[in-house]
């Protein structure tokens, strides 16, 4: 029996779900299944197609919804969902016991969690460093802005290889290995702390790019890595640097997409008062209330400008 799991890739939460969701389904509804993982990430134009669900089951988590009659299990706490309101329709219509959305929670590995606990009687202590960890880095709840800059913790050294690894295969065994393992021994492993040593390198480096690049006025920090050629960063970086901002803009470019990053300061001075999720979803990204992204194609860069000076507009309206 083959089951094809779906997941958030490039990302901690995403892959702790997968996990997470595997050991749930091994223990509880078939154990001798074989589990193949698809990342998926968020682009423009369509998610989804048929091809894609090629299991006996297959599951979604800590993605968007499809309302594909081949999709069995779907767990997300995205506000940003669905793709469209007949999807989110086509979800409250077919009052599965298989599909769960919570847009309350922090991410969804606990989510998925809780609900295996509860509607499934499946709990596994020896998960809970991976649950906590996802519900921290998910939810940006960490002690400080330095905490998750420094990248000391194991947890946060492997945040940072899941997100940059290239690599699909080497995810898959990150999460196949965080079925069977404990968080600490995958993340201080030998093949993730190899890759880990040049992303620290190339963090210090974006780290001063930032420093050099970012602009800050009435509440927004903003800058533009296009230039200079870092496709991500640490999304922390600008409250580290600039502690009284309330939010960061960003933009940045890899061979797959120009991307717009917005962020809200859980340390900020001021309270937040804009959705982010809301404003993503009228360019055509989404994300939650205190973080969200933008998609466009890599040749989009001056259309990716011109709506980050609209949304540094908007956020910074009304602060003196």
């Amino acid at each position: 029996m083959k089951l094809r799991l779906l997941y958030h890739g490039h990302c901690f939460d995403g892959v702790a779900s997968a996990a997470i969701f595997t050991r749930f389904y091994h223990a509880r509804i078939n154990p001798k299944a074989t589990v193949h993982y698809t990342g998926l990430l968020h682009r423009p134009g369509a998610l989804f197609d048929d091809e894609m669900f090629d299991g006996d089951e297959n599951a979604i988590v800590d993605f968007k919804y499809s309302s594909s009659e081949r999709l069995t299990w779907w767990f997300d706490h995205h506000q940003s969902a669905f793709l469209s309101p007949e999807d989110e329709a086509h979800f409250h219509r077919a009052g599965t016991d298989k599909k769960f959305w919570d847009p309350a929670r922090k991410s969804c590995t606990e989510f998925i969690a809780d609900v295996a606990r509860t509607r499934f009687d499946f709990a596994d202590e020896t998960l809970a460093p991976l649950i906590h960890w996802a519900h921290v880095i998910d939810g940006a709840l960490y002690t400080s802005a330095a905490e998750v800059v420094e990248l000391a913790q194991p947890a946060l050294q492997l945040m940072q290889v899941i997100e940059s690894a290239a690599d699909e295969q080497f995810i898959e065994r990150i999460i196949t290995d965080l079925t069977t393992g404990s968080l600490d021994d995958v993340a201080n492993s030998e093949e993730v702390q190899r890759r880990f040593q040049p992303i620290l390198a190339e963090h210090l480096k974006t780290l001063a790019a930032i420093k050099q690049q970012a602009v800050y006025g009435r509440g927004v920090v903003f800058f533009d890595l296009v230039d200079e050629g870092f496709e991500g960063f640490n999304k922390f970086i600008p409250y580290h640097l600039y502690p009284e901002t309330t939010y960061s803009v960003a933009v940045t470019r890899g061979p797959k997409r120009t991307k717009i990053s917005i962020g809200s300061n859980p340390w900020s001075p001021r309270p937040r008062t804009h959705n982010i999720a809301t404003i993503c979803e009228r360019y055509g990204g989404g994300g939650h209330a205190v973080v969200g992204a933008i998609s466009f194609s890599p040749d989009e860069v001056e259309r990716a400008r011109q709506a980050a000076r609209e949304i540094v507009a908007e956020l910074s309206e009304g602060v003196d």
